[in-house]
């Protein structure tokens, strides 16, 4: 996996321009990308570095969402922000996508921060 191929992966899919500013998440995702490979998977294939960015894009989407709870009252009603819960759905939509590609190289059994739920989407292990 090449960390700099990653945060140009990472900066196509998120849409952020500055990669250094989540530097941690990136990294993160290289550490986690490597717990899943399996025996003897080679870490140069470029699938890898998709899939390193995708779960960074998650985990900086998982960020945003926690932080962007906003409300307002607008004409009597209450609304509320829901562009950052869809942000999210996609980029879990986009990271399993990545995870099929790369399911060759990769053991779902070692997945350690996720795992599938009955309806496809993943959920937190316990």
């Amino acid at each position: 996996m090449n960390i700099e191929t990653v945060k140009s992966i990472f900066q196509l899919i998120s849409g952020e321009e500055d990669t250094e500013t989540y530097l941690p998440f990136i990294e993160l995702a290289v550490l986690e990308t490597e717990k899943m490979l399996t025996d003897g998977a080679d870490t140069e294939d470029a699938r890898l570095d998709f899939l390193c960015a995708a779960i960074a894009n998650f985990r900086l989407q998982q960020a945003n969402s926690a932080r962007d709870r906003s409300e307002s009252v607008y004409a009597g009603r209450l609304v509320s922000s829901s562009d950052s819960g869809s942000a999210l759905e996609f980029a879990e939509k986009l990271l399993l996508d990545y995870m099929n590609l790369c399911e060759d190289l990769i053991d779902s059994r070692t997945f350690v921060f996720m795992s599938f739920g009955s309806e496809g989407r993943l959920i937190e292990n316990a």
